[in-house]
């Protein structure tokens, strides 16, 4: 299950801090969520396909880690961020 570009580049676009930003802490957490939102829905309908879900909890882990990196170096991004994304904490 990948993303299409499109979407991808309309989402770097939304969060990238600067021009050709890719790497960011905002970027790579939005970009999960996406990912985690479309393969959320398609656990809902396949119930017993546990290698996506492998996949997702791994995708949610790593937006875990991300998100305490982000809050742990500067808290009014962090809190920016989760707003914006509608992520509860």
């Amino acid at each position: 299950m990948s993303m299409e570009v499109a979407k991808k580049a309309e989402i770097v676009e939304k969060y990238a801090t600067k021009k050709g930003d890719t790497g960011s802490p905002e970027v790579q957490v939005a970009i999960l969520t996406s990912r985690i939102a479309e393969l959320s829905g398609h656990m809902e309908v396949h119930k017993k396909d546990f290698h996506s879900r492998h996949g997702l909890l791994a995708m949610v882990a790593k937006r875990r880690k991300l998100l305490d990196y982000l809050k742990k170096k500067n808290e009014g991004r962090y809190q920016e961020l989760i707003k914006s994304l509608g992520i509860r904490r």
